[in-house]
């Protein structure tokens, strides 16, 4: 019995002394860290994460959201599928900043002012956390990021009390805009996101949705209120590094506007040549119908087969049409079926039904597209009269 009465002495003793080594000083404080963004599309809309500073205990360690689990199973699998597991990290701040100078991206503090109790609440909540069992959590790039995990733990802190006020210069903006913000529309980056991305991305973000972007959170903290709404949030700013000014080459040669459009002139090349000789180069459109079926079977499982939830109701899908894989047979035989050249019609009733969409502002494409869309205009409509006339 002795000895039972001992291991609890100890447990217990071991426990306070833990519970106290993360007890934080009247000093602490905390701040909320902005990094710009990177030249990489991955880092291409910043960083948010949280400081804890505490000279008295020697304390200086940084918290943040999103770092990958590259341990996990069927790693590339889960990222495609939006299944894939972020964790919460934690590092020295001496080692965070030196990461963030060595890819020179500026660097932003905003301290806390909060009471030495909320400051206690937020560090024992990350402190749990961080816990192995607990690091674990399901990212989503719009409403679950390393930008509104920061919203999250700080309104914690504070019993829900903060009021985000909007900024100054705030303007209402679709989701996509607010992207576009960070990635030029002109860009591969672009491109891609536009092609990936549905329509639902395309409805105005309230206020506090603006905020799945680090440098938004940012401009909310820096005039919310906690409570009645006398207390500001943010206590002082600090720009803790400027990134340095580079010229960075942005050729409008290597652009998808360009590169897609030298691809549609020959589209169209191609299509006047046969017209001219009243002949069909059969190889141009086995090539469309596959690279356009493929596409939107890619389009369809990012729809319907993933956990994404800003990858629904794309609306690519009527140009990159996925029953054009199934038609290609079509394309070998000297003479189609009638049925053929009435799907042609539907296509390009599809490519129109786009163009709408696009003008009314259902969802807003790539620019980058413009010359594949006219391209296969064409196309179809010499195809129509090819088979008509067979």
């Amino acid at each position: 019995m002795k000895k039972i009465y001992f291991l609890l002495i100890l447990l217990f003793s071991f426990e306070a002394i833990q519970a106290q080594d993360h007890l934080l000083s009247e000093n602490a404080e905390i701040s909320v860290l902005t990094v710009g963004p990177g030249n990489e599309l991955n880092d291409a809309f910043g960083h948010s994460a949280f400081r804890i500073k505490d000279t008295s205990r020697g304390l200086d360690v940084v918290y943040g959201y999103g770092q990958y689990d590259f341990d996990s199973p069927n790693f590339y699998l889960k990222f495609a599928q939006g299944k894939l597991d972020y964790l919460i990290n934690k590092s020295e701040f001496n080692k965070f900043y030196q990461y963030y100078i060595y890819f020179n991206r500026s660097i932003k503090a905003q301290i806390l002012n909060l009471s030495q109790v909320e400051k206690q609440k937020l560090y024992d909540f990350l402190i749990n956390n961080y816990k192995p069992e607990n690091r674990r959590y399901l990212y989503e790039f719009f409403f679950d990021n390393c930008a509104t995990k920061i919203k999250e733990v700080t309104n914690t802190s504070v019993n829900n009390s903060i009021i985000f006020n909007k900024p100054k210069d705030f303007e209402n903006a679709t989701f996509r805009t607010l992207i576009y913000q960070n990635v030029k529309k002109n860009s591969w980056g672009s491109f891609g996101i536009d092609l990936a991305l549905g329509s639902v991305i395309d409805r105005q973000a309230t206020p506090e949705e603006h905020m799945f972007l680090p440098e938004n959170i940012y401009r909310f903290f820096e005039v919310a209120t906690i409570g009645d709404g006398n207390k500001p949030l943010v206590s002082q700013n600090h720009i803790l590094f400027n990134k340095k000014e580079k010229y960075v080459s942005t050729s409008f040669l290597t652009s998808p506007l360009f590169i897609i459009g030298l691809i549609g002139c020959f589209i169209i090349f191609i299509t006047y040549k046969d017209y001219k000789k009243g002949k069909r180069s059969n190889w141009l459109d086995v090539s469309l119908f596959s690279i356009t079926g493929i596409i939107g079977i890619v389009i369809l499982l990012l729809w319907f087969a993933t956990d994404h939830t800003g990858t629904h109701q794309n609306y690519n899908l009527l140009w990159a049409f996925v029953l054009n894989i199934f038609v290609i047979g079509q394309l070998f035989r000297k003479t189609p079926s009638a049925w053929f050249s009435k799907y042609i019609k539907f296509l390009m009733i599809m490519l129109c039904l786009l163009t709408l969409h696009w003008c009314i502002g259902v969802q807003v494409f790539a620019i980058g597209l413009i010359p594949l869309l006219v391209a296969l205009f064409i196309r179809y409509l010499y195809l129509i009269q090819h088979f008509n006339r067979k």
